[in-house]
């Protein structure tokens, strides 16, 4: 029957709730078995223990539905739960056009900023289908099922108000691309690591200082990319090459950037990263956490010194867009399934090009230009963007040990 036909068709809905334990979803169909009803729909929800379980079924034979209406609060009540039966006509009613996902991120999440987001939704033309729980920590992950508004729309409403709410928020399309292959690309200095290669590399200098100003001035978008890595690079000029095996060692991976990698490789996954940073480092980070790609700009090394100039192609910010599209192509993942992760200015194309585009504790400027932001110091919470559980991470980390 079309939608329109099984709409005036008379349902039962029968709500049982209170304090889980099992054999209490058996429990409830076996009693209803006996009087003959068809499930249209079931779901069920356990918060810190109470249950909440409904299930929408088709009336029982003429007659009938009193003493089923009996015999299901009976049956509740010897299982020390509460019983409601209520009679209406159809299923659910059809969800509205336009679905999307939309992630928050709350270290805490308050009660505040949850009814903010709602009421955005609402004002947006947006209905809430159903909330989930992600993850309760090293944040609180939660995720709702929006139908009525299309995606676009409903992510300018909600993530340009990311910050008044005091959260975190993705939208993104809802759809079986959600589960499909993907490529993840990232960043490395201050994204896929704690620090900045060059200034590792400037310490053995002794000009720190110096590169470090240069840097921060390049990452807030004031000066071109390009003029400031051969300014800094030039200060290396005179390095002995053993510095390398000193800087690879020095490097910190940002928390959670393993768990992330290990999970996204787990889920079939390709990752990659680009930098404007060295190869020297990021070939060392490719073979040590078994990443697919990896690109960045190359130190010029002759007779066991530093000459102060990189070589080959640079990789700046027009740079790290293409690499991203490379790298999509080489995978064989549409770009519209690339997720892309980065803090600077030079991540910018890069993170508009991607299909989700992630600002990781990012400069202010790349926040606002951004698809998302994440601004907490785990890494992995990136997982929770692509509707993957604190729960299932923690099981496969389990099972791999087993």
């Amino acid at each position: 029957m079309s939608a329109s036909q099984t709409s005036d068709v008379p349902t039962l809905l029968v709500k049982i709730f209170g304090k889980d334990r099992p054999g209490i979803t058996a429990g409830l169909f076996d009693t209803l078995a006996a009087y003959s009803v068809d499930v249209v729909d079931i779901e069920q929800v356990v918060t810190r223990g109470r249950m909440v379980l409904c299930a929408l079924v088709t009336p029982p034979p003429a007659g009938l539905e009193g003493d089923l209406r009996a015999t299901v609060h009976s049956w509740a009540e010897s299982m020390k739960m509460q019983a409601e039966i209520i009679s209406g006509l159809g299923d659910n009613r059809p969800r509205g056009l336009g679905r999307s996902l939309v992630t928050v991120l709350g270290h805490p999440l308050t009660a505040e900023s949850t009814a903010a987001i709602a009421a955005r939704i609402t004002k947006a033309g947006g209905n809430i289908d159903r909330i989930f729980r992600l993850a309760k920590y090293p944040v609180t992950a939660v995720e709702f099922a929006v139908s009525g508004v299309e995606t676009e729309p409903l992510r300018t409403a909600l993530v340009t108000h990311a910050a008044t709410f005091g959260v975190d928020i993705a939208v993104v399309a809802a759809g079986l691309h959600r589960r499909a292959q993907r490529l993840v690309v990232m960043d490395v200095d201050s994204t896929l690591i704690q620090d900045e290669v060059i200034e590792l590399f400037a310490a053995h200098a002794g000009c720190e200082d110096e590169v470090a100003e240069v840097t921060a001035a390049a990452m807030r978008g004031e000066l071109d990319f390009e003029q400031s890595l051969h300014a800094r690079v030039a200060l290396l000029a005179g390095l002995d090459a053993s510095v390398v095996d000193k800087v690879r060692s020095e490097v910190r991976l940002t928390p959670g950037a393993r768990t992330l990698i290990r999970t996204l490789k787990r889920l079939g996954y390709q990752v990659g990263v680009v930098s404007g940073g060295f190869t020297q480092v990021t070939d060392d980070l490719k073979d040590r956490l078994g990443l697919d790609f990896a690109q960045a700009n190359t130190l010029e090394i002759v007779d066991g010194k530093l000459t102060g100039k990189v070589t080959g192609e640079i990789v700046d910010r027009a740079g790290k867009a293409r690499l991203l599209r490379r790298f999509a192509a080489e995978a064989g993942v549409p770009l519209a399934q690339t997720v892309a992760i980065g803090d600077g200015a030079n991540d910018l194309d890069m993170l508009n090009a991607a299909g989700l585009g992630v600002a990781f504790n990012a400069k202010p400027v790349v926040r606002q230009a951004a698809h998302t932001a994440v601004n907490v110091p785990f890494l992995d919470t990136v997982l929770y963007l692509l509707g993957v559980t604190r729960e299932e991470v923690e099981a496969a980390d389990t099972h791999d040990e087993d």
